[in-house]
């Protein structure tokens, strides 16, 4: 007989595991599984009595909204899309001693995102989206992934200015080239399974605060490992995070930050009652988004400014 449980998630924001074949959809890459112990020896790892969680956490996230999305008319006739985007990065100090989280760095940035050779600044009053050439995005499906690239370049720049040593930088997302030491990104919805069968079912089993030894996703990529979060509810991955730090650490630092990891993130997981995502949406990276989207400015005002701006300059 087939068990179902249901998704810890609100159904608007999708599900925790997204891979297209549920869980079984394996992914491509070969991973190193032996990195901490045998891959036959496997089994959930509750955190080390020894290890202390930092003083400081610093969470780094961002944001982007499309505030309007246009076509070009190319003196050949051609069109183009393009979408007016307004995007943001902040950093959150979380003082665990205190119990104190506080916003220490947002940047809001915008941009006319096209791949239209002649395209212009769009300027509507004192908003100004810089055009950034998105090469090879010529149909209006491929634009967003464009985003991506400039969005990750803030985060990376607000947390390299709040950044201090010693402290543990925690990115809501993948590393995507930040090697930082003392970094981990991690990624709360799963688009695939790296794990083989019988790991797998480690992963799955895990109990609250329990993570899977440290594997590696491929010759000099990242080292991982999988973190069950308290309070995700049922579901075979819920409350299941994956986090990750620099290929290019030793097999041991890659060990201790897993460690420190187990130590500090459970602490900072989401409530369902507060939180549709929870618990893979950490608190303070919700409050963080929450922020950074206000900061964004209001997104009906920009539309009108946006129609005003491109409506004066087809009659002129």
């Amino acid at each position: 007989m087939t068990m179902w449980q249901v998704d810890g998630w609100q159904p608007s924001y999708g599900a925790s595991f997204a891979a297209p074949q549920g869980p079984s959809a394996p992914a491509e890459t070969k991973v190193a599984l032996d990195c901490e112990i045998a891959a036959g020896a496997w089994a959930g790892r509750d955190a080390a009595p020894d290890v202390r969680r930092p003083d400081v956490v610093l969470l780094v996230d961002g944001v982007r909204r499309i505030d309007a999305t246009l076509w070009s008319q190319e003196p050949d006739g051609a069109t183009f899309p393009a979408l007016a985007v307004s995007y943001a990065a902040g950093v959150v100090r979380c003082d665990l001693g205190a119990g104190r989280a506080e916003l220490v760095g947002a940047t809001v940035r915008r941009g006319l995102f096209t791949a239209s050779p002649t395209a212009q600044p769009l300027v509507t009053g004192h908003v100004s989206y810089p055009v950034v050439h998105a090469r090879g995005a010529v149909t209006i499906d491929k634009l967003p992934a464009a985003v991506q690239s400039p969005l990750t370049g803030l985060e990376i720049e607000v947390s390299d200015q709040q950044r201090v040593d010693g402290d543990l930088l925690v990115l809501d997302g993948p590393l995507r080239r930040r090697d930082h030491v003392r970094t981990v990104g991690f990624a709360k919805t799963h688009e695939r399974d790296y794990l083989p069968p019988e790991q797998r079912t480690v992963t799955t089993g895990l109990a609250a605060g329990q993570r899977t030894p440290v594997f590696q996703l491929g010759p000099g990529q990242p080292y991982s490992w999988y973190l069950r979060l308290p309070g995700g509810g049922g579901g075979p991955w819920a409350g299941v995070i994956r986090v990750e730090c620099p290929g290019e650490r030793s097999t041991g630092a890659a060990i201790a930050l897993a460690d420190l990891s187990q130590v500090t993130l459970p602490g900072l997981a989401s409530v369902s009652y507060k939180d549709p995502r929870a618990p893979q949406n950490l608190a303070p990276v919700a409050g963080l988004e929450r922020r950074l989207r206000a900061l964004l400015g209001d997104s009906r005002l920009l539309r009108r400014s946006i129609l005003l701006a491109t409506r004066a300059g087809a009659r002129s």
